[in-house]
């Protein structure tokens, strides 16, 4: 069942000019030294500060007449949450040919002859080590921090207009006529180029987050691409050049800069609000660092400030909105109750779920109870540019520069994860996951690797060894549901392949589930996993069939086709029996699952197995019926299990069923459970420290591992005679004759005579009935004193 909600925008701009014309010529450049201070550098030779606190501007330097600023950037203020020396320093690119590194005093320290005519771009590398400079003589050039040259990096006939370092600073994108080039550093590495655009191109942004790469140009349009130059998004023809492109730190949403034109879209291309305005070709566009503030720099001498407001949130019947910069409404859809919530600073981030409301201004977080919108709990941030904030049941977590925080619903700090030589800032939601007990996060310098960490002591789980996949890995997610001991983490990996392992289990292996899955999401209330398929909505009532029964798991999943999502949906999220997507339009549209699987959950957890199967039998489903099967079987439950599989006309497994539940003893029955599942060296750890070392010997046999069974039969000194008989009989029903020396060394001075094999098995098996009948009277006896 589908219901489909227009397009709302849940983002918009504010958008003004502050303190009317100040510059009596084009403005080139902009940047923001903090949240609320932003340089602005015109061709009337003049820099000014303004501050948007107090609604001041002020000079800060009059440049000589020869230097006609065109591009300015400040160095990076910190680095993994350390403060940079440097920070005070920004640099600046004119038309003479010169780069200027100038202090915030205005004070030019150094000019550097750097390119035969204007020098048109300049941009510091995200750790303040490098320098990129690109001009009109289309050179790109690397000088250290302090203005010395190192490399010249590219020589191409045609100027290089704009240029962006890659995420870890080890790549650099330019522009060359209507190409797009991805350069390494690396010498010896590939280069990659693709034609971007009909048109010249003027910007391009390649945003660390999310590592996507934006670009405008003469043909006007704006394009989205991925790192691998593969197109994601292509605009409309506007009506002029697209002179200017800008990400927001976080990635989530961009602003596209045109004549007399200023847009906001989300990071998948689409159009959030549309700005108009009289002051011409916007040339530069900057965020503050917090991501609520843009400015751009016009043709008509103003400088423009935008507010990111409206930004909604919605969880179960609230739907949050910032309906100014300091202020939100919370309305509840139920009763239609309003409050209003005023903050003392600037909102940056909030997230609503869990019947909790956190908000992180630029100084404070404030942590709201649905049923308390008066009274919230509130406490200092150490770095007020959070950047991501994830909820789980019982705690939440922060991401700012300096790094990752838990914290409880009181406001406590309950662990703070360190990972060595990270850059938290750039973490975004797909890279990182929490869970009740869990919080994982994929390594930024090797998408290979996921690191997991205990949510309330924050040491690294197990053996502190990482997850490690065969491929990159581009989403993770975290299982909501269940006790720690089965949580379960989803990845998306390069290839769009679906996996799913164990958390604190490692021996369990990483099993794909899926091919083709663009998105995914956890319900919020069973381990139930949903995801966009290729061209279908694909629901897996139990992902953690895989481990128990791979053959099952196909059964497990309900289907439907997913073509009225669109192209490139996004799942938001998976709540109760509700999934909310959305389209590449920016549309929403609301999916329901049936409720049968997530009561079939509840169920099993509390072992309510006759209520489980009343439920299968009223529904007549095939596919509830498999996952009652999986789950049956992952919690011992035979009876259950054997009626299940009966239901989907698994003959053979009721029949393996059967045996297992004739077996003697507890130990030999979860053995084979284990058998059932695949876990052979489990199954014969099991055996042989419960001393059956017939029935590990067996096992072996059983599975054709003649090695292994010899091995465990000459190590305990019995039934060799056994193993040399089942392989004698198993190579006659072939053909075949002993090669194995090993084999061949044992036939010779051991006799096989099956009715002493027989004997001794009859007499091994009545052992094991006789020591499991008196365990079961030890227990009955216990239990009646």
């Amino acid at each position: 069942m589908l219901a489909f909600c227009p397009p709302h925008y849940p983002w918009s701009f504010s958008a003004s000019t502050l303190n009317g014309h100040i510059h009596r010529e084009l403005v080139s450049c902009v940047g923001w030294t903090t949240a609320d201070e932003l340089y602005s550098c015109s061709e009337d030779h003049q820099i000014f500060r303004w501050n948007l606190l107090n609604g001041e501007t002020s000079l800060v330097v009059r440049l000589p007449e020869e230097i006609f600023p065109i591009d300015l950037h400040w160095f990076p203020k910190a680095v993994g949450g350390k403060k940079q020396s440097l920070a005070e320093v920004f640099v600046l690119t004119s038309t003479d040919g010169k780069f200027h590194l100038a202090s915030k005093a205005g004070r030019i320290e150094k000019s550097v002859e750097a390119h035969r005519g204007a020098v048109l771009a300049g941009r510091w590398n995200y750790d303040g080590t490098a320098l990129i400079t690109t001009g009109e003589d289309g050179q790109i050039k690397i000088w250290s921090k302090s203005g010395m040259l190192r490399s010249t990096l590219v020589q191409q006939g045609s100027p290089v207009y704009c240029v962006a370092w890659g995420p870890d600073s080890d790549r650099i994108l330019y522009t060359s006529g209507r190409r797009l080039i991805i350069k390494p550093l690396q010498p010896s590495s590939k280069v990659l180029q693709w034609k971007a655009h009909d048109g010249v191109i003027l910007k391009v942004d390649w945003n660390a987050v999310n590592d996507l790469i934006l670009s405008g140009g003469e043909d006007c349009k704006y394009k989205v691409w991925d790192s691998y130059g593969q197109p994601l998004y292509s605009s409309a023809v506007h009506d002029y050049p697209i002179t200017s492109v800008a990400w927001a730190p976080d990635g989530g949403v961009f602003a596209v800069g045109s004549f007399n034109t200023l847009r906001l879209c989300d990071k998948t291309g689409w159009s959030h609000t549309l700005e108009k305005s009289s002051t011409g070709s916007l040339f530069s566009l900057a965020w503050s660092a917090d991501g609520t503030q843009l400015a751009g720099a016009s043709g008509s001498g103003h400088v423009i400030f935008a507010h990111v407001v409206e930004r909604r949130w919605s969880w179960r019947s609230y739907e949050v909105t910032l309906t100014k910069r300091r202020t939100m409404q919370v309305r509840n859809v139920v009763n239609d109750a309003v409050d209003i919530l005023e903050f003392r600073d600037r909102v940056i981030k909030a997230s609503l779920s869990h019947d909790h409301l956190v908000v992180t201004t630029s100084l404070q977080c404030y942590i709201y109870s649905v049923t308390n919108w008066n009274t919230p709990l509130i406490f200092d941030l150490k770095d007020g540019a959070v950047s991501l904030i994830l909820q789980a049941e019982r705690h939440f977590l922060l991401v700012d520069g300096g790094g990752i925080y838990v914290f409880s619903y009181d406001g406590r700090l309950t662990s703070s994860p360190k990972i060595a030589g990270m850059r938290t800032d750039i973490l975004s939601a797909q890279a990182v996951s929490l869970s009740n007990d869990t919080v994982a996060v994929r390594d930024k310098v090797d998408e290979k690797v996921v690191f997991l960490f205990d949510a309330l002591t924050g040491k690294p789980l197990g053996d502190g060894k990482p997850l490690t996949h065969k491929m990159e890995v581009m989403a993770i997610a975290l299982d909501q549901c269940g006790p720690a001991t089965d949580r379960k983490i989803a990845l998306i990996d390069k290839n769009k392949d679906l996996y799913l392992t164990s958390v604190r289990r490692r021996e369990q292996a990483i099993c794909k589930i899926g091919t083709m899955v663009h998105t995914m999401a956890w319900n919020d209330s069973a381990s139930l996993l949903c995801g966009i398929q290729d061209t279908q909505f694909t629901v897996w009532y139990y992902p953690h069939a895989v481990f128990i029964d791979r053959d099952l798991l196909p059964k497990t999943l309900f289907t439907k086709d997913a073509s009225e999502f669109g192209r490139s949906p996004q799942i938001l999220s998976y709540l109760g029996r509700q999934v909310t997507i959305r389209r590449a339009d920016g549309s929403l549209v609301y999916s329901s699952v049936s409720p049968y699987p997530a009561l079939l959950h509840q169920y099993a957890g509390h072992a309510h197995w006759d209520d489980a199967l009343r439920l299968c039998r009223f529904a007549k489903d095939q596919t509830l019926w498999a996952s009652l099967a999986a789950m049956a079987m992952a919690n011992k439950e035979l009876n259950t299990a054997e009626v299940a599989y009966a239901a989907v006309g698994e003959v053979d497994k009721v029949q393996y069923i059967n045996s297992i539940k004739e077996l003697p003893s507890k130990e030999s029955s979860l053995a084979h459970i284990l058998l059932f599942s695949g876990y052979v060296q489990e199954a014969e750890s099991l055996l042989l420290q419960a001393g059956l070392i017939y029935q590990a010997i067996q096992v072996n046999i059983s599975l054709y591992n003649w090695d292994r069974a010899l091995e465990l039969a000459v190590k305990h000194k019995t039934h060799v005679d056994t193993v040399l008989a089942y392989r004698q009989r198993y190579l006659q029903d072939f053909g075949k004759k002993e090669t194995n020396k090993r084999f061949l060394q044992y036939a010779e001075g051991v006799e096989v005579d099956w009715e002493k094999i027989q004997a001794k098995i009859e007499m091994e098996l009545a052992s094991e009935r006789e020591r499991a009948a008196s365990a079961s009277l030890r227990t009955s006896a216990a239990f009646r004193q």
